[in-house]
């Protein structure tokens, strides 16, 4: 645990009681706060009473009277669509709202690293697409290289349930827009910026405002080195704002769309192969194709954004190729959950907007394709386009219909459920294709998150093909 600094024998609130939110309330109390808990879940509320904690409606009359803080768990909104009332009302009472993120800069680093031969350091991964398998890579590579490392925020445990900095220590964070658009502190000695699409936009006002939750990363603190993606014009523009000058190697640019050129220090994957230059001469490469953990264009943008982390923290290219070729991968990230009679399963259910889906079908060939769910906002846009690959659509969801209508020029079969979509793509497929899971789309329309929707698919293929 990362007792919570600066709050000592004083009063904060901590609204939403779920795993971050009893964290920092735990957190607070080790570092001598008092920690005055609440959540509209009568279960939540019972689950802190039973360890100690207050729990007291903040809505109340004179609820932050004396609180020195409002901690906020991050699906609270505190501006848009609408402030939670909340939120509303420790700004109205002039009280500082912060998350858990904030609590976790502000406090991490302490007197005992002076003793340390090498200062501890935290690498913080946001992005729109890549974020979880980009710092799962760095971790599974530093492991690898037998670096002391932890993997923290939105996978692995939460940013103030890990253990304090050992010598040498490097703290891995993947950190989502909810968590950098409030968090007071963001310090991290490396940021890596992925790729932005369209997602959340009613949580942040529009794209503008999403992108703005994102930047804040690397405008709020100034990391040391900043690793941004650049195929797209808010990574470019990134980049160009952080970069003093065109040689400038404190930004590393990443890319997946073609070569880069010029002085700096850049890392790209171009049919396949990964290669990093330095002052305009090569400095590494890597061929990706033979590493089964990685496929598909969005995970070589993966690749490039976690090697050139790895490079930042001193490791050479070789030492990073050998982690590359033994990760796994993620569960529901272009998962490879089976392969019988010449046919492929993938679960990517973590594909939950058009962009990652489009990425996961530019991944393999003779797709049979799983989708549908619960549409998020600006509909499915040009998906069509880029299911060449797919011989078959089979939709899921409540509104399969609707969906199935959207998609021009591709054959779709209404299935509704995912227990009739994988016995029919089961039956229909053929040697040398994919059954690939990737939705384009929530899953709240029938499961209570992404991964449950993997998990069915998964065991419907496992009770099928073995």
């Amino acid at each position: 645990m990362i007792p919570v600094v600066g709050f000592d024998e004083q009063k904060v609130a901590v609204l939403g009681l779920g795993r971050s939110g009893l964290a920092a309330a735990r957190a607070l109390r080790e570092g001598g706060a008092e920690a005055v808990c609440w959540d509209d879940n009568p279960g939540a509320r019972e689950v802190a009473e039973g360890e100690g904690f207050v729990c007291a409606d903040l809505m109340k009359q004179g609820a932050f009277e004396d609180v020195a803080a409002l901690i906020v768990s991050p699906g609270i909104p505190h501006l848009y669509p609408e402030p939670n009332p909340v939120v509303a009302a420790a700004l109205a009472a002039g009280v500082p709202v912060d998350n858990d993120i904030g609590l976790f800069f502000r406090s991490f680093a302490t007197s005992e690293w002076h003793q340390f031969e090498v200062m501890p350091k935290v690498v913080a991964v946001t992005g729109s697409n890549g974020k979880s398998t980009t710092s799962a890579l760095i971790h599974h590579v530093l492991e690898h290289a037998n670096r002391p490392t932890q993997l923290a925020g939105n996978i692995g445990r939460g940013v103030l349930d890990i253990e304090p900095a050992v010598d040498g220590d490097v703290v891995v964070l993947e950190l989502s827009s909810y968590q950098t658009e409030l968090a007071r502190n963001l310090t991290p000695d490396v940021a890596v910026f992925t790729n932005l699409s369209p997602d959340h936009l009613d949580r942040h006002g529009g794209m503008g405002g999403y992108f703005a939750a994102k930047r804040r990363l690397f405008s709020e603190g100034g990391p040391d080195r900043a690793i941004v993606g650049v195929d797209e014009a808010e990574g470019a523009f990134l980049a160009g704002q952080l970069s003093m000058a065109a040689a400038d190697d404190r930004v590393i640019r990443v890319s997946v769309e073609g070569k880069l050129t010029g002085p700096g220090w850049t890392v790209f994957a171009k049919k396949g192969f990964l290669a990093e230059y330095r002052k305009g001469r090569q400095a590494g490469s890597i061929d990706l194709r033979t590493i089964k953990g990685l496929p598909g264009q969005h995970n070589h943008q993966n690749a490039c954004a976690a090697y050139a982390v790895c490079r930042t923290l001193g490791l050479a290219p070789r030492v990073i190729e050998e982690g590359f070729q033994s990760f796994g991968g993620l569960p529901h990230r272009s998962q490879i959950v089976a392969e019988a009679g010449g046919v492929r399963y993938v679960n990517d259910s973590k594909a939950t907007n058009v962009d990652a889906a489009k990425k996961a079908l530019a991944a393999f060939k003779r797709i049979r394709w799983i989708c549908g769910g619960l549409e998020k906002e600006g509909g499915l846009g040009d998906l069509s386009q880029a299911a060449g690959a797919v011989v078959k659509a089979y939709v899921i969801g409540r509104e399969a219909a609707g969906f199935a209508m959207q998609l021009k020029g591709v054959e779709a079969e209404v299935c509704g459920s995912m227990d009739v979509a994988v016995a029919k793509a089961v039956a229909e497929a053929e040697e040398g294709d994919t059954v690939l899971l990737a939705p384009a789309a929530a899953s709240f329309d029938q499961y209570d998150s992404f991964e449950k929707r993997g998990e069915d698919f998964v065991a419907r293929v496992e009770a099928l093909v073995g």
